[in-house]
């Protein structure tokens, strides 16, 4: 530091004394300056007068001299000017030199010294990388109160320049600069959801299509129910993208460490491989968390694929026209190890045309609410198909199978034991569905519905059963309002199902308080009416069987 301040201290000294090495047009001449010059003339011709005479014969020569002083002084002015544009000049390219070198030494410096601990209460080195502006303002007090030269009144106030933002569809931990040889990006995100379910309303139990008759379970309590935070983001190339994700729920104690890895060769065409959800409905693109209802609706969840390990393709190759591709292990391996997970995969695939985007850039790109007040009418149409050969996963001396994607429409897994007959399980299956989709938005009002159909053949038991097939169909409708603009929204909704071994449907009511400005943090509540739910998971509101009243009241939490 005294070495820094020796320096700054010679080229203060150099710079002060350069005017006085400049030509002064006063030293050059005694009649540098016009007044001057004037009264010294003034003065030399009242001490030679004498005479009226003497007068005149000495004004004609003193007047000739009196212009080509004049002249005189007025070059040497010019000259003068010109000297001091040129010192000026020099000035200004010695003082951005200084300011290079002493940029140079802070940061040596900076590297240099050891890290120390800053006290409470202390002010904190920001983190990240740091624009030259940002450079400057931190450095020029500190150099300041190190160099005695300078002056110890205070320096005006500087307006605090705003910090970058650090907000983008989740928290901006790094990025590298455009012209970094390896470019890189590092984003946190978050989905918390935490939700009240009291089914104590519901009945005891119910009798399926076989005349057997089960338990309902009933819940009443408060339950993290989703949590998953991600790591995303670029690296190498910005054409090259990750997603490092967990996904736990505090209800099913279930934990989820994975992750996926793609490569955006344009607009029309990106390719991912790793763990997704498989694109068999509109609520599994890109879509959750930000449902009209609390969950998925029971017609949903009754038909939709899960969650599972694949290679995916998605793009938008014309304007408005959507699609996601997949290839994957089947239709829900999310806690299946691949010991128990057959040969066989499943094709998957949702196209959906759009008049004009429908929702912001980000996470709730495709939210089903008009939380934003659309200008004008926006709508959109799709539709998904899916196809997939299952096995139940489990050793046949289980009498509960692994896998639980599939129902019957009465509420019992498909692959349970005696799901179809009485002491019979069924080993495989083939599972096709298709579903189509539209929606519309305007002004704070938004409609969607969606229609099912779904087949399950070629199967394979333990023992004879009464039927080579089943087909269900069903669908669910939705319309929201927002009474205040970004603020509070009403929807009703409902959903069935027509299925092989009975008929299942709910209807609910509902709001959503948007308590901060943002769409992604609200607080909603809805009571819902069932009625022989042909769908349980314990991480959702349902049980398979259940009849009665529901009420939800959950909170999310994105970003």
């Amino acid at each position: 530091m005294a070495h820094r301040a020796s320096i700054r201290v010679r080229v203060t000294l150099a710079l002060t004394a350069l005017p006085l090495f400049m030509p002064s047009a006063s030293a050059q001449s005694p009649t540098t300056w016009p007044g001057n010059s004037d009264r010294e003339t003034v003065a030399a011709q009242g001490s030679r007068l004498g005479s009226q005479e003497n007068k005149e014969d000495a004004e004609a020569p003193k007047a000739s001299d009196l212009e080509s002083e004049v002249a005189a002084v007025k070059a040497e002015n010019a000259a003068f000017r010109e000297a001091l544009r040129k010192m000026n000049e020099q000035q200004r390219a010695l003082l951005e030199t200084v300011e290079r070198l002493q940029r140079k030494l802070d940061g040596n410096a900076a590297e240099n010294l050891p890290r120390v601990d800053h006290p409470a209460g202390s002010p904190q080195p920001v983190s990240g990388p740091a624009t030259s502006a940002d450079t400057e303002s931190t450095q020029v007090p500190s150099t300041m109160a190190a160099d005695p030269t300078v002056s110890s009144l205070s320096a005006p106030v500087q307006p605090d320049t705003p910090a970058e933002d650090r907000y983008r569809d989740g928290i901006l931990i790094w990025q590298t600069k455009g012209e970094s040889s390896v470019p890189f990006q590092l984003r946190f995100t978050d989905i918390t959801q935490f939700r009240y379910l009291n089914t104590l309303g519901v009945n005891d139990t119910f009798t399926d299509h076989l005349g057997s008759v089960r338990p309902v379970a009933k819940r009443n309590d408060l339950t993290v129910n989703r949590e998953m935070f991600t790591l995303t983001g670029y690296i190498f190339d910005k054409r090259l993208r990750y997603n490092i994700l967990t996904w736990t729920s505090a209800a099913t104690t279930q934990v989820v460490v994975s992750g996926n890895v793609a490569w955006q060769f344009n607009k029309a065409f990106t390719l991912t491989a790793g763990y997704w959800s498989v694109p068999g409905t509109r609520s599994l693109v890109f879509t959750f968390p930000y449902f009209t209802q609390p969950e998925r609706s029971l017609a949903d969840n009754f038909f939709r694929p899960g969650f599972t390990q694949g290679v995916w393709a998605t793009g938008e190759p014309v304007k408005g026209l959507n699609y996601e591709f997949f290839v994957g292990n089947g239709l829900n391996t999310l806690t299946i190890s691949s010991a128990k997970i057959d040969t066989r995969l499943v094709y998957s695939g949702s196209v959906w045309w759009e008049n004009a985007p429908w929702g912001s850039e980000g996470k709730s790109r495709n939210m089903y609410d008009d939380y934003f007040y659309s200008k004008k009418p926006l709508l959109r149409f799709g539709s998904s198909f899916t196809r997939s050969r299952e096995d139940r996963f489990s050793d046949l001396d289980q009498s509960s199978p692994e896998n639980t994607s599939i129902h019957n429409s009465d509420g019992i897994l498909t692959f349970s034991t005696g799901a179809f007959a009485p002491g019979v399980t069924l080993q495989e299956a083939t599972y096709r569905m298709w579903a189509i989709d539209a929606g519309t938005k305007w002004r704070g009002l938004a409609i969607n519905g969606q229609y099912y159909f779904r087949w399950l053949n070629d199967f394979v038991a333990d023992g004879p059963l009464p039927l080579a097939s089943t087909f269900d169909q069903g669908g669910e409708f939705s319309a929201s309002y927002f009474i205040r603009p970004k603020k509070f929204m009403v929807y009703g909704r409902g959903s069935g199902i027509l299925g092989q071994f009975g008929n299942s449907y709910e209807w609910a009511g509902g709001f959503k308080w948007y308590y901060i400005s943002n769409q992604r943090v609200w607080l909603q509540g809805e009571a819902m009416r069932v009625n022989k739910s042909a769908y349980g998971s314990i991480i959702t509101p349902y049980t398979g069987g259940m009849t009665g009243w529901v009420p939800v009241l959950q909170t999310i939490f994105s970003f």
